[in-house]
Parts: C-alpha cells; structure tokens; sequence
C-alpha cells in the first residue's frame, strides 16, 4: 500500500505540473458535452426510451463509461511503456517490488482521474438539464465496479502483448472500437442487425451501459438489473484470472529473453 501510494503522489505531481493540458481538457469536456446536447434536440427520444428519457442524456453517460473504457484498456500498457522510457521500470525490477505492483499502482492515477472526470461530465450535464432525481447510486456504483473490473482486467492483457511485443497492441484496438460499435455509447445496441445484436451482448459495456442508465435516469433497482449484474460477474470472473496468468506468462518470457526493459 505504501508503494502503491508513492506512486500515486508521483503521477498527480505529473500532471498537475500541466496546468494548461488539465484546463484543455476540461474544456475539451464542456464541447462535446454542448455537441450531444444539440444533438439529442434532434433525436427522437422514442429510440433511447427502454434505459433513458431523451437522447442527450442516454449519449452522456455513454460518453462517461467510454472514458472508462478508454482508462481500463489503456492505462496499464501505457504505464510499462512510459516506466520502460524513463528508465524507471529497470529501476524498480532491481528492487523487491514485483512487477505486478509496478503496473498496477502505475494505473491508480489514471483511474482516479478518470472518476474525477467522469464526476464532471455528469455535473455539466445536470447543468444542461439532466435530471438524477431519483437515481439508485448504490447499484449504479456495483455496476461500474464490475465494469471496471472487467476492462481492467482486459488492460492487464494488453499490457502482456507490450511486454512482448513491445509496440502493436490489438487488444487494445478490437476492443476498444467493438465496444463503441457495438455496445451502445452512442445509439441503442438494438438498432443494429441480429446477428450484431448477439456479438454485442458478449462485450462488458452492452451490460454495463444498459444497467447504469436504467439506475441512474430510471432509477432501477437492484432487482430489476440482476442480469445486467450476473452477466458483469461473470464475464470478469473469466477475464479476471486469465489475464493475470496471461501476464504472468508474459513477463516470465521476456525475463527468459532479457528484454523486459527494452523498448
């Protein structure tokens, strides 16, 4: 926990020394949050009706759980590859700390970041007229568990494929534009075709999207999503261990190799 923390307190020191990139970023939020707005004026809110009540606010959470997404996928690859390129990985591996340790506390910033982003792309939209009365937070919040759970677990795995291959991740890739194809970020999954209906129900955000709209717009309750929540499980009770023996075997493999810290 002390190590994990350490590089917590390093990683907001980073990016709060980019003042100008942080407000970029916000207003980066503050457009497209503008841009879907206007556009669900356009919408036929009959589309989005089963989990939302109007299109703009069925397309912001969509565009929040996609920055998680982005977050679980992203982040550990991108915490090796930036430890590799500092020359800090070579540092660490030459203490007790196991990698495992290095990758996963590399990510926790990334996550917090995320939260505290996600947090802001909600207020603007209750500032553009979203309305969160009612909402079940608690199921909403067991819902993000388990799909952050599942993307992390999903990251893990891409992060193998750069530990051995260095560059050319494709899980990242496929993942990634699958889950916004298919699972529902910007227009209902059941617009598409049947047999792209079915691919769509095997990714993490088809469930997970479809829960935290009905528990935060609807206000669904527990009962009323125990599909959404035993599919999540499941799919990160699978991912889960398997990415962690796919990374094991990854760094046992270029320990073997002696290219853990190239890049």
């Amino acid at each position: 926990m002390r190590k994990a923390l350490a590089f917590l307190k390093r990683d907001f020191f980073i990016e709060t020394s980019y003042r100008f990139n942080f407000l970029l970023s916000l207003a980066g939020a503050v457009f497209s949050v503008t841009i879907f707005y206007f556009a669900g004026r356009i919408v036929d809110p009959a589309y989005v009706q089963e989990t939302a009540d109007d299109y703009f606010s069925f397309a912001l959470v969509g565009m929040a759980m996609a920055m998680y997404l982005r977050a679980g996928l992203g982040s550990f690859a991108e915490s090796i590859r930036e430890e590799q390129m500092m020359g800090t990985l070579e540092a660490m591996m030459s203490t007790p700390t196991p990698l495992s340790t290095v990758v996963l506390s590399s990510a926790l910033w990334r996550f917090l970041f995320t939260s505290l982003s996600v947090l802001a792309y909600l207020l603007l939209g209750a500032a553009f007229g979203v309305s969160f009365a009612g909402a079940n937070v608690a199921a909403a919040l067991l819902l993000l568990a388990l799909t952050v759970l599942a993307y992390a677990a999903l990251g893990i795995v891409s992060a193998a494929f750069i530990v051995v291959f260095k560059r050319g991740d494709p899980i990242n890739w496929v993942v990634s534009s699958l889950s916004i194809l298919l699972g529902g970020v910007f227009f209902p999954y059941t617009v598409l075709p049947g047999w792209m209906r079915f691919f769509s129900r095997l990714l993490p955000m088809t469930w997970s999207l479809d829960g935290i709209r009905s528990a935060l717009l609807k206000g669904a309750g527990f009962a009323s999503l125990w599909r959404e929540f035993l599919a999540l499980a499941a799919i990160a009770a699978v991912l889960v261990p398997l990415s962690l023996a796919l990374f094991g075997l990854a760094v046992r493999h270029a320990r073997r190799t002696g290219s853990l810290v190239k890049y």
